[in-house]
């Protein structure tokens, strides 16, 4: 059967639960918590939801595995409250959603994480191609290596979970893309380089893309001197490891895209006033959730590249990790207000 026009958001379902404190303490001593609010995480969910926020006129499917607990309620609800299908988001007696508690220090905003991987370990490749049997979507996110040991774990081909999935979703007649989140760069190198041939596009930031091409990331914060052409090499040098469409590199200052065509494309990020910046915490969801969609509008790579940054900075204007993203002609439109940073 065809594809149909839907999304498949696949892998790390989690509650963050931000915890703003007085200040981080030293070992054995107290801090004060002043305000405690749980959001949707992780690279699998918020990119599903960033896309229902940003208006996304096609159907949208979560799949992962949660517990039969309080945040597993929660994410279900939120799900739904997007409008989000969760036929795939699978309930296991006995495990516990999985959850990361967010530090923020009231002044300053510095965060610091303690994560628990709960159910997201039991999220197999099974699970996620019974779906896309189901869903037969048109687009599958997958999100991320790393974070889920029962779709790290190899398998007798050489690959692991991911490649099967990939591959699946491929014969299927889906496109396919891939976040990756923060790991030892020969660990990502052996998770994800088996990935890069069966993806239509990755979105991912400086560090993760200069660890799996095994360059040095050159200065990427608004304020730097930043090395163009450098970002454009690595962007290219991940394309070259298979990528079928489409790598975007994203970093503070802006981003940059690549083609196996050898084009290049680059967009400064928003000008955010610092006083508007709440959080950090999913914008580079945000941003991939921009690309995704205007991808799926087809849109110019240029315009999927100015969503891509409009996302994150809306999405910074809050401390949660989707509730800054609105309507994509919105978000286009404050960022153009604000104005962008030189590429």
């Amino acid at each position: 059967m065809a594809p149909s026009n839907a999304v498949l958001c696949a892998g790390c379902v989690v509650v963050d639960v931000n915890k703003v404190i007085d200040a981080y303490p030293a070992r054995d001593h107290l801090a004060s918590i002043l305000a405690v609010s749980p959001c949707t995480g992780g690279p699998g969910l918020n990119l599903a939801i960033d896309l229902a926020r940003l208006g996304a006129r096609f159907p949208i499917a979560i799949v992962g595995v949660v517990g039969h607990d309080t945040h597993g309620e929660f994410l279900r609800a939120e799900c739904s409250r997007h409008g989000l299908d969760v036929a795939g988001l699978t309930a296991v007696d006995g495990a516990v959603t999985s959850f990361t508690d967010a530090m923020v220090e009231q002044e300053g905003g510095r965060r610091t994480f303690f994560h628990h991987v709960g159910a997201n370990a039991l999220l197999t490749p099974r699970l996620i191609i019974e779906q896309i049997a189901r869903v037969r979507p048109a687009f599958v996110h997958l999100g991320a290596p790393g974070l889920h040991p029962g779709m790290d774990a190899p398998t007798p081909d050489g690959g692991n979970g991911w490649t099967k999935v990939l591959q699946a979703a491929t014969d299927a007649g889906a496109e396919t893309n891939l976040e990756l989140v923060d790991l030892p760069p020969a660990r990502l190198r052996a998770l994800a380089l088996g990935c890069l041939p069966l993806l239509d596009t990755i979105v991912v930031n400086e560090l993760e893309a200069a660890a799996l091409v095994e360059a040095t990331p050159p200065p990427s914060s608004v304020g730097e001197d930043i090395d163009w052409d450098a970002m454009d090499a690595i962007a290219h040098a991940v394309v070259a490891r298979g990528i079928r469409q489409l790598a975007v590199v994203h970093f503070p200052a802006g981003c940059v895209a690549a083609d196996p065509s050898g084009r290049t494309w680059r967009q400064g990020s928003v000008r955010m006033p610092p006083a508007r910046v709440r959080g950090t915490t999913g914008a580079g969801d945000a941003f991939a959730a921009g690309v995704v969609f205007g991808r799926r509008e087809a849109w110019p790579v240029e315009d999927c590249l100015r969503l891509g940054v409009a996302a994150a900075a809306a999405c910074l204007t809050d401390l949660g990790t989707t509730d800054g993203v609105h309507q994509a002609e919105d978000v286009l439109h404050e960022a153009d207000v604000l104005g962008h940073h030189p590429a």
